[in-house]
């Protein structure tokens, strides 16, 4: 279930609610289930997959895919797997930390784990929204925006493109202000 949390900690569980609250970015935020697919079930109940692995789970979901085709446009689709045995993941993840935009719209559908996103309204204001499995959403093109990994540290989600050259992250000077639920990172001390 999505929960959408406001600067002034105002908190939103209700797909109604957040998309009002939503609507003038306009992300669409839907619920898509994964389905019955016992094979499907399985892999993405597994903490890791491999290339053939992902390619399966991608076909059992080609519905959506198809339908994205059809009506928007898409041309491709992967899966990427993030989990705390991910190599470098730390490194990845610095490249969405930092507010941004995109030429194209950002489109995911979170089968496993979890994830924050946050967003720059029109107004100034900050939100971020927690998209769990089995949420699908559509962040616009040139939206300012972040994303992170909740404490969990893992998320497993097929990202849809028009193409792969609008997907780039171009970096904006916006100040994120809004750090609620963002997990505290630890030093070690030697």
């Amino acid at each position: 279930m999505a929960v959408l949390q406001l600067e002034d900690g105002t908190t939103y569980t209700q797909l109604d609610e957040i998309q009002r609250e939503l609507a003038s970015l306009n992300i669409h935020l839907n619920h898509w289930s994964v389905g019955t697919d016992a094979q499907v079930v399985e892999l993405v109940n597994q903490p890791a997959l491999n290339n053939e692995e992902k390619e399966t789970v991608l076909q059992g979901l080609d519905q959506y895919f198809e339908e994205l085709k059809q009506k928007a446009g898409y041309q491709s689709r992967d899966l990427i797997v993030l989990n705390p045995d991910t190599p470098n993941l730390e490194t990845l993840l610095q490249k969405f930390e930092q507010c941004h935009i995109h030429a194209d719209d950002e489109v995911r559908y979170i089968i496993d784990g979890e994830g924050v996103f946050g967003f720059v309204r029109p107004d100034g204001s900050q939100v971020e929204l927690t998209v769990e499995a089995e949420e699908y959403i559509n962040v616009p093109a040139n939206t300012e925006h972040w994303f992170y990994l909740t404490e969990t540290r893992r998320i497993k989600a097929v990202r849809y493109f028009t193409s792969t050259e609008g997907w780039t992250p171009e970096y904006t000077d916006t100040e994120i202000r809004i750090f609620s639920r963002r997990p505290k990172k630890t030093l070690a001390l030697n």
